[in-house]
């Protein structure tokens, strides 16, 4: 079994849903008293937050690279970053590396792309939604048209994930709020949505919404572990 790098922290309560994922998911492919192996190194999330609403994405990539390499000096075989919003930074990490590094938007599109969907919605931080690093990269490599909500929206899912979700608080309002916005955007072409924050499944699931939901943080997680058991 290969050893699983994450850089976790962003924020810490994502980072819990991972590291559960994979364990959980080793357990059910291997069976008996198996579980992941696993590196993790976590920031302090108020120093990434500040950084990113400063738009100081330079140095924010410095930090991800150095733990990257510091995952790859600990034994790590391959590299996860636990967040969306960081991947910003994914062609510098890769490129700072020499163990692979499992990009989410590419572990998300393959599992889009199974399902036949030519056009989904992306929910995420501000910085996701806004910048095109992530849709840019999913219709590139798979040809999948990624939506993104209006502007107020884009602001309000931004609130909640920082004001909320980031602490944990899970409140019925807010999740109203976000079904609401997948509503308004499957009337406008969205097959499917994408939980492009590793927070947002924190609030909604499949079970809330009428389309196919691909929740970015469990499938990261679940290909990370094929990946450490079965390889490429």
């Amino acid at each position: 079994m290969k050893t699983i790098g994450l850089i976790a922290g962003m924020s810490w309560e994502s980072s819990a849903v991972y590291y559960n994922i994979f364990n959980r998911k080793t357990a059910e492919i291997l069976g008996g008293y198996h579980s992941a192996k696993c590196i993790m190194v976590s920031v302090d999330f108020a120093e990434i937050e500040e950084l990113q609403h400063k738009n100081n994405w330079k140095l924010l990539e410095k930090m991800m690279i150095q733990l990257a390499q510091q995952l790859e000096k600990a034994g790590a075989d391959f590299v996860v970053l636990g967040t969306n919003t960081m991947h910003f930074c994914a062609f510098e990490i890769e490129k700072s590396i020499h163990v692979p590094f499992l990009h989410i938007a590419d572990a998300t599109g393959q599992k889009i792309k199974k399902t036949g969907l030519q056009k989904v919605a992306l929910l995420g931080t501000r910085f996701t939604m806004e910048m095109d690093f992530y849709t840019k990269f999913i219709y590139e490599k798979f040809g999948i048209e990624v939506m993104v909500p209006d502007k107020p929206e884009r602001e309000l899912i931004h609130r909640i994930i920082y004001n909320e979700l980031v602490h944990g608080i899970i409140l019925n309002e807010s999740r109203e709020k976000v079904k609401q916005i997948v509503n308004n955007m499957n009337s406008t072409g969205a097959e499917g949505v994408i939980l492009g924050c590793t927070e947002i499944p924190l609030l909604i699931s499949d079970s809330d919404v009428d389309i196919p939901v691909f929740d970015t943080t469990k499938i990261h997680a679940e290909r990370a572990v094929e990946i450490a058991i079965m390889g490429e």
